[in-house]
């Protein structure tokens, strides 16, 4: 399976937020989209950088709450790991658990295609081993 097969079923859309924005304005939309990393892009189509919720907690305890003030821009991870469509899961799921990563953008030909997290990549995995459990249970049934 790869990672093209993830986004046919849960989407492509990706929340974006130019890295002039503030992090207040960026903590707003990973609540009221329920998202634990937004995309930094100026134009909606490139990865500039991405900010989680994660590097919001950190910068808060450190910085306290002028933190929110600042530019997207000063806390977003300028160097993004990044995935295309046709990457197997298993690649990613080594890579995610190397690197700690939760987030990765999917690129294609050098723009912004989705969007894939750990709990997406969890998801597929839980639903192959159910698929492969009630395959056999079939096959021992229908072989009684």
């Amino acid at each position: 399976m790869n990672v093209d097969a993830i986004l046919r079923g849960k989407g492509r859309d990706v929340a974006t937020i130019r890295p002039d924005a503030r992090i207040a304005e960026a903590v707003r939309m990973l609540r009221v989209k329920g998202i634990g990393a937004i995309v930094v892009s100026e134009d909606g189509r490139h990865v500039d950088g991405i900010l989680s919720e994660r590097d919001v907690v950190h910068a808060l305890a450190d910085g306290g709450g002028p933190v929110l003030e600042r530019p997207v821009s000063g806390l977003m991870t300028a160097q993004v790991v990044t995935c295309a469509p046709d990457d197997r899961i298993e690649n990613l799921m080594a890579l995610m658990t190397q690197r700690r990563i939760r987030h990765l953008p999917v690129l294609r030909d050098g723009e912004l295609y989705g969007i894939v997290s750990i709990g997406d990549v969890v998801k597929n995995r839980l639903d192959e081993v159910e698929y492969e459990a009630s395959s056999l249970r079939s096959f021992i049934a229908g072989g009684v």
